[in-house]
């Protein structure tokens, strides 16, 4: 009766932490592992084991805020440091979100163009789907849609056994770091790193939980829920590292793009394996559409003192619909302008978020240890040391990747 129980009070928390993690699996994320594969092999599959501690470390933290609090993590920012350093960090995080999900919308169009449909159709599609979902949708039915489409990411997993990798170095890769001294290697390590982590998921996370109004009572059932969530999205990760590393890259065959991936597969692993990987990029590439620009309607509601929630209507939180409105409508109209700098904005999106996760991590490290906020759910001395180390590998990470990043940026512009 007890394990039944359990397992009910399970499936009722389920979702914001699952969501989250997963849905950090997009065009992006998709791309960083398509990439690491089909140019180092299983070289880099290492990188996914700290990177999953980290990403447990960070989201168990901002979930128990979410749970003790009740209020988003923007919120307590502005409660607690003021509503200028509040305002200029949102602003930051607008840009930074908005290069996101014109990645996202770019990763739709592209996987539609490889399964014969055309992005000029196909991207106004997408874009007036997931606004009627979140705008019209209530927070159940719209976290019932993201639950069902976590699952097609399983589709990297088949595609993964369908490469038919030797399984001896894929395991020996992932336990057994291997160290090359090459700069793109150094850049893909921090790149596996950088994607899995971001600011908007902290946001988005919280954000969530204060909306489904998870109590502290449930807090052990919202910690599985991300832990859960963490792990499914690194064995996603690991699956796309060695469907690429098994294919491309015994071939020689070097990729800038998850896109150009899926059409490389087809010769090698067969139609199939193809069409499931290009399906995979456009069901998190479409999802990340969703998320992104909510995350970012959420934050900056938060920061600003406004209405927010998925259930709330227009009249209730115009600033809220307008905001992921606005999102949704500007990046599908940029995907569409032809020679637009994507590529441009990409990075510079790159960059915004590499510059602002630490500050974000500080940010949340300094609530979660004030105990006028958490109580007795600040973090334990143990639980710290890991913690703030996490916070330092990442801000070490964050700055080299935003020198290397600007460096060739700069000479472009």
């Amino acid at each position: 009766m007890k394990f039944s129980k359990k397992v009910l009070l399970f499936l009722s928390v389920m979702g914001p932490g699952i969501i989250t993690a997963n849905i950090d699996n997009d065009a992006s994320g998709i791309t960083t592992y398509s990439v690491a594969g089909a140019r180092f092999g299983y070289a880099l599959l290492w990188t996914l084991i700290p990177t999953t501690v980290a990403l447990v470390v960070i989201q168990e933290m901002v979930a128990r805020m979410g749970v003790v609090t009740g209020k988003g993590l923007s919120d307590l920012i502005r409660e607690n440091y003021g509503v200028k350093s509040t305002f200029y960090m949102m602003a930051a995080l607008l840009i930074a979100n908005f290069g996101t999900t014109l990645a996202n919308f770019a990763g739709w169009a592209a996987s539609m163009d490889i399964l014969g449909l055309s992005k000029y159709i196909m991207v106004p599609v997408g874009a007036v789907s997931v606004w009627f979902l979140v705008t019209k949708g209530s927070y159940r039915a719209v976290e019932r849609v993201l639950l069902f489409a976590c699952l097609l990411y399983f589709g990297y997993v088949i595609s993964g056994f369908m490469a038919k990798p030797d399984w001896f170095p894929v395991f020996k890769n992932t336990f057994v770091p291997q160290i090359k001294w090459d700069s793109e290697y150094a850049i893909l390590s921090i790149a596996v790193i950088g994607t899995t982590i971001t600011p908007w998921m902290q946001f988005y996370l919280q954000s969530s939980i204060a909306e489904k109004g998870i109590r502290k009572e449930d807090y052990k059932a919202s910690r599985l829920d991300v832990i859960l969530g963490c792990s499914i999205t690194d064995i996603v990760a690991f699956f796309i590292i060695v469907t690429c590393a098994a294919t491309l890259f015994p071939s020689g065959i070097r990729i800038n793009e998850a896109s150009e991936a899926a059409i490389a597969l087809k010769p090698l692993a067969g139609e199939y394996a193809s069409f499931i990987f290009a399906l995979c990029l456009a069901n998190g590439s479409l999802l990340g559409v969703i998320i992104v620009p909510l995350a970012t309607a959420y934050y900056i509601c938060e920061a600003m003192g406004w209405e927010a929630g998925i259930n709330k209507t227009f009249r209730e939180a115009p600033q809220f619909m307008w905001i992921y409105t606005a999102l949704i409508v500007v990046s599908a109209l940029v995907i569409l302008i032809p020679g637009a700098p994507l590529v441009f904005l990409m990075i510079l999106a790159s960059v915004v978020n590499g510059i602002l996760l630490p500050f974000v991590l500080i940010y949340a490290l300094s609530l979660v240890n004030n105990t006028k906020i958490m109580g007795e759910y600040v973090n334990p001395k143990s639980y710290n040391y890991i913690s703030w180390g996490t916070v330092a590998v990442i801000i070490c990470l964050a700055v080299f990747f935003v020198v290397t990043s600007i460096m060739p940026m700069g000479g472009k512009i």
